[in-house]
């Protein structure tokens, strides 16, 4: 009986579900890891507790130059399918109300020790402390290959711009990269001064002096700019517009619960049964002190002032820093600190069904290697399970 011998390069989501297929289907399977270890980006998804999936996801969830690419692999390996397919290698899921889903050991070490041992048990050769350099040796030297290198994002685990390059030898062309999932740095505003401070906010992001989106949750400053939930939801259109050199700006509203009128209501209302109080400590009951400090001094108001000696005019001033205050956003935090990218091997060159290159035969391309970035909440491990799974199908089929 004739057995396929397929290489995979990359063990992370992509490269795992697909190696574990392979076998499943009876093929000769090596998997190629450049790191010590398998799925080193598993291990610190979801703060170490894995948001391996989402139960409802669709091409809309997605962002890519040809829009449409996704959904014949998301369509054939949905979530009911992928749960499944964990159940039968012992892994069991936890789908939360948001539709985030965990394993159930709520520990992402859980995913990585069952997908190698699955894999191992089903006769996948691992091969790691490995990278793979010449993709031209390994395409002649199996019946398929299998490019799940990943992306930039996250170098310290091993991202990288190699199934770029492996791209461009068979002739492919590639869309202009950039990070994605990440953090913003500001440009000169008194941000540090706020490093550490973390509020429940919103964020609304400008392009060329236009509103593009906005997003909700944790705003958290830094020493470089910001961070936090709010912030990662908005930073792959700003990166994408920082690609294009678009200017770009964000407006924080640090008291989404309050209204302009309300807020500074609350401040004269404070006026007069509390005239004594400090200005600082007024705004300190609503925001953290370090915050408090810095929209004061913005605005040039001595932090000691009394209540009593303020005006509305004073009030609304305070009132609109907190809710409108505007930042240049000068740059990402970086590929290093990106959870995931942007951009990659055109996907118009793809067969959408298959992962297959239409430039050469038997090469596949799956995962974050492609022009397919997600958003945030289990999105982006979706499409690589769904694009692995697609291309083991095609090559067992």
């Amino acid at each position: 009986m004739f057995m396929k011998k397929v290489a995979i390069i990359g063990a992370g989501a992509s490269g795992l579900i697909c190696a574990i297929e392979c076998a499943r289907n009876s093929c000769n399977v090596d998997l190629y890891e450049q790191n010590q270890k398998v799925g080193k980006k598993i291990l610190v998804s979801g703060n170490g507790r894995c948001n391996i999936t989402n139960t409802d996801f669709s091409k809309d969830d997605y962002f890519s130059q040809n829009s449409s690419f996704v959904a014949d692999a998301l369509n054939e390996f949905n979530y009911q399918k992928f749960e499944k397919f964990c159940a039968s290698i012992g892994l069991i899921l936890d789908a939360k109300d948001d539709g985030k889903v965990y394993p159930l050991s709520n520990e992402a070490k859980s995913v990585v020790a069952i997908f190698k041992e699955s894999a191992l048990n089903m006769g996948v050769n691992i091969i790691t402390d490995t990278k793979i350099s010449d993709i031209k040796s390994i395409t002649e030297s199996y019946d398929a290959v299998v490019v799940a290198t990943g992306s930039e994002a996250a170098s310290h685990l091993g991202g990288c711009s190699d199934g770029l390059e492996f791209a461009k030898v068979y002739g492919h062309s590639i869309i202009p990269t950039y990070p994605s999932l990440v953090q913003l740095e500001l440009s000169n505003s008194p941000h540090n001064k706020m490093s550490g401070a973390k509020v429940e906010g919103e964020v609304t992001l400008m392009i060329n002096n236009q509103k593009s989106s906005s997003a909700s949750g944790d705003i958290l400053f830094t020493a470089y700019g910001v961070s936090g939930f709010a912030i990662l939801d908005i930073s792959r259109e700003a990166s994408e517009a920082i690609l294009n050199y678009s200017a770009v700006d964000i407006i924080l509203n640090l008291l989404p619960k309050y209204s302009q009128q309300k807020l500074s209501n609350h401040l004269n209302n404070l006026s007069k049964s509390i005239p004594q109080s400090s200005v600082l400590n007024a705004i300190h009951a609503l925001l953290p002190v370090k915050i408090a400090k810095t929209i004061l001094d913005v605005l040039n108001i001595d932090a000691q002032t009394k209540l009593q000696n303020l005006n509305m005019k004073d009030y609304k001033r305070i009132a609109n820093q907190c809710l409108n205050w505007k930042f240049e956003v000068a740059s990402t935090h970086g590929f290093r600190h990106a959870e995931v990218a942007g951009g990659g091997v055109n996907t118009d060159e793809i067969n959408p069904k298959t992962m297959e290159s239409k430039k050469q035969k038997n090469l596949y391309f799956s995962g974050e290697v492609l022009d397919v970035v997600g958003r945030r909440g289990g999105f982006n491990f979706a499409w690589g399970w769904a694009s692995g799974y697609a291309a083991a199908k095609d090559i067992t089929k």
